[in-house]
């Protein structure tokens, strides 16, 4: 679900730029950042074009992810984002403008370090709107059948990744890591070089790409006999008098900042692709085999799953606004409560009443973490049942037609009719329910027709039309 944060979106304080070489196109390149509104996000902007198109670092163009992640808007194209925008989010900074003069922002040393050193020298300003966040609720995948890769997220109290690879080769195998939390990203990520494998640079070298390469900002892997006629083109692509191997099978003249340093470039690439997502997620990303194919096809989905959630936030913003309790006292504790109804533990769902009037009537219920049916339902993912919500919904409602009898302990009220039962928004142990009951037709004959509504975090989580019959027992 969408939720505002207590945090308010971030940009810049003054401009900052960088130059270098571009690692694909071999061409050097300026790159400004620049302060930006609240709600701008990030936009690449080609200052070396006529028009100075203006290009959004959104999925929706993103058409290449060869090697790296393309954007084209217009058959305006930027390449090779992603180390710049995971430098942004990692920096939790929400808006800025990037400029750049050429279609490819500069590798560096083939990580995000000196961008994160260029934003952090260029401080960060708190804008006055509140950061938008999508709060993972249930559990979201993507897997390419192709290539067995995937990545998956699940809810989490803060963003965390974990990346797994395994290239199925001696030199490099397996690896592992994970970001805990954003905060870590600069001291833990940041600095974590793009690599590649020789057979890989071979194929690169022979289709003109890696113009800008040198062993300062890719870490080579060498996983097969390295030919006199490679060793040559080596030299010349990294403009270097001798090349070798090292006895831990990296090219000469780099040293690992880290025993898994392509893992926590993986977790680099991942963040600097999910950016294209444009909202920023609360939950735990796990990917399995992770690349610029499959993060971003993971970011599609999950920009659809995020629009969808808008789409349904405008339908409840109709509805109304959720009711707030803040400040008020109850007018009914349990006590009083259970003068009124005759539930008991453990199956009274209302703890607390905060308005009552002639139609309508304004409740909650603490959803404890120890309640008897999460033992069940479901052990490994526990979840408050449907069943539950309207039942509670059904109590409100009797505790307002009953509180209009002077003998509410010699009646009882039935289910007639359960009508147009909704449900939009889980519940979890933790939650608190407010629940707000109307009712839409006087009371005759003892028969009362009431529409519920069951709030969780301000957005409507049930919905239902209820129809009950009072009936007199002693």
């Amino acid at each position: 679900m969408i939720v505002l944060t207590n945090d308010n979106q971030t940009t810049i304080k003054t401009p900052i730029s960088l130059r270098g070489v571009g690692i694909h196109t071999g061409k050097e390149v300026n790159i400004t950042f620049k302060p930006a509104d609240a709600d701008n996000g990030y936009t690449f902007t080609r200052i070396d074009l006529k028009e100075k198109p203006v290009i959004e670092a959104n999925i929706k163009y993103v058409f290449n992810t060869d090697r790296r992640t393309f954007l084209n808007k217009n058959n305006v194209t930027i390449q090779t984002c992603e180390h710049v925008l995971a430098a942004l989010v990692g920096l939790e900074i929400d808006n800025v403008k990037i400029e750049l003069d050429a279609s490819e922002p500069p590798i560096m040393d083939g990580s995000s370090k000196y961008f994160v050193e260029a934003l952090e020298s260029a401080g960060k300003k708190e804008l006055s709107e509140k950061r938008k966040e999508f709060v993972v609720r249930d559990i979201i995948s993507y897997r390419d059948p192709k290539s067995g890769s995937e990545i998956t997220v699940i809810p989490s109290s803060e963003y965390q990744i974990t990346t797994m690879v395994d290239f199925g080769t001696k030199v490099l195998g397996t690896q592992n890591a994970t970001m805990s939390s954003i905060k870590n990203f600069k001291e833990d990520i940041s600095d974590s070089r793009t690599f590649s494998f020789l057979h890989e640079i071979e194929m690169l070298l022979n289709k003109g790409l890696i113009k800008g390469g040198d062993l300062n900002n890719a870490i080579v892997y060498v996983d097969k006999p390295l030919s006199n006629s490679t060793m040559e083109k080596l030299k010349k692509a990294f403009n270097r008098k001798e090349i070798k191997v090292n006895p831990n099978g990296i090219l000469n003249n780099l040293t690992l900042h880290y025993p898994n340093e392509a893992a926590r470039h993986k977790l680099l690439d991942v963040i600097g692709d999910l950016a294209l997502i444009g909202t920023k997620i609360r939950g735990r990303v796990i990917a399995t085999k992770p690349g610029h194919y499959i993060n971003t096809e993971f970011a599609r989905k999950m920009s659809s799953v995020i629009e969808e959630a808008l789409k349904e936030r405008k339908k409840e913003s109709k509805i109304g606004k959720a009711p707030k309790i803040e400040g008020k006292k109850p007018i009914m504790d349990s006590k009083k409560i259970k003068e009124i109804l005759p539930h008991r533990h453990p199956f009274l769902f209302i703890d607390e009443v905060y308005e009552l009037n002639d139609n309508s009537i304004l409740g909650l219920k603490h959803i404890k973490s120890d309640e008897y049916f999460f033992k069940g339902h479901f052990p490994e993912y526990p979840i408050l049942p449907g069943v539950i919500i309207v039942e509670a919904m059904a109590q409100i409602g009797g505790i307002l037609v009953l509180s209009k009898v002077p003998d509410p302990e010699n009646y009882l009220t039935f289910f007639a009719k359960i009508d147009k039962v909704k449900f939009k928004n889980k519940v979890f142990p933790g939650d608190t329910i407010i629940f707000k009951c109307n009712l839409r037709n006087p009371v005759r004959r003892g028969i009362c027709h009431m529409k519920g509504l069951a709030f969780v975090n301000d957005r409507l989580c049930a919905e239902a039309e209820l129809t009950a019959q009072i009936t007199k027992v002693k």
